[in-house]
């Protein structure tokens, strides 16, 4: 079924907020970042973290850096290399580093209080449209519609009958969640958390679990038969023998050791030199690696230069 862009009036009534909102009171994921002691800073974290990186690897990451720096200031004092180890595995370690540079721009020019406002959120270095908008609704709770890949998945199948949400329509996602949200901030904010953990646990992209869903009843793509997703998809990317996967090898010797490595340390993880270079060409590049006057390798912020 194709999408019109626009909520069906049927769907626009607060029940359907209500019943998502309902469900999620009696079954969320008891997640740190979602508990009422969290502050704003722990939801920006948690909301970096979580960027294309399972809950489950995220958590124990999560509890250490809240626990060795619980302020944006207690984060920016710490060097680069510092902050990249402590990312361990999480993946794209440019995220670490961007989160980073907002750390010292909240402390700095913040009073060490991260934004409340959307679009001063948008100016922190690394925070794009769907971090400013989940840090206002989660962290502030504020009404904001926020629009993940779960929460398209939930408003194409429930509101617009189709069995995926395609390719993403930023003004038109939004515009959806928008109206499927209640107008005072406190339940605007649960209904997105909602909308968000609903697509997660139980609108599943490939085995959606249609007799728990608490808006069976009001699903256009329940009534319509649950016809099966033909249009366009997202183009999914691979890792093996890609440079992420390279440099992630890289990063993994220059994390281990306490001190600079010499090159052939680098050379032996991959056997490939020119895509091996590149990829340590480009570490150098972003500031997540750095070499030594005597020719060794470091991680960013922690080589000698004397």
């Amino acid at each position: 079924m194709a999408r019109s862009g626009t909520v069906p009036s049927a769907l626009l009534r607060p029940e359907l907020a209500d019943h998502v909102s309902g469900w999620f009171r009696e079954n969320a994921r008891d997640l740190p970042w979602r508990r009422p002691e969290t502050t704003p800073w722990g939801v920006l974290v948690s909301e970096f973290m979580l960027q294309q990186t399972p809950v489950a690897r995220v958590e124990p990451v999560w509890h250490v850096w809240m626990s060795e720096w619980p302020t944006p200031s207690a984060l920016a004092a710490a060097s680069r290399a510092e902050v990249v180890r402590a990312w361990g595995k999480l993946g794209y370690p440019r995220r670490a580093m961007r989160l980073h540079a907002a750390a010292e721009v909240i402390a700095s020019e913040h009073g060490d209080v991260v934004p409340s406002d959307v679009d001063v959120l948008e100016s922190l270095p690394g925070v794009g449209s769907y971090t400013a908008r989940a840090v206002a609704a989660f962290g502030y709770g504020k009404r904001c519609p926020v629009v993940d890949t779960n929460v398209r998945r939930v408003v194409a199948r429930a509101v617009h009958g189709a069995g995926d949400a395609g390719p993403a329509r930023v003004k038109a996602d939004l515009a959806d969640v928008e109206a499927l949200l209640p107008p005072d901030d406190a339940p605007a904010a649960l209904a997105s958390a909602a909308l968000m953990e609903l697509g997660a646990v139980v609108c599943t992209a490939r085995a959606p679990r249609c007799a728990a869903c608490p808006v069976q009843a009001q699903c256009a793509w329940i009534a319509a038969g649950r016809p099966e997703y033909t249009g366009p998809r997202r183009p999914t990317q691979g890792y093996a023998g890609t440079d992420r996967q390279v440099r992630g090898r890289l990063l993994d010797v220059l994390r281990a050791a306490n001190t600079p490595v010499p090159k052939s340390e680098l050379d032996a993880v991959w056997a490939d030199g020119a895509q091996r270079d590149r990829c340590l060409d480009s570490l150098l590049t972003d500031g997540l690696a750095e070499q030594t006057t005597d020719g060794r390798f470091a991680l960013g912020g922690s080589a000698p230069h004397g």
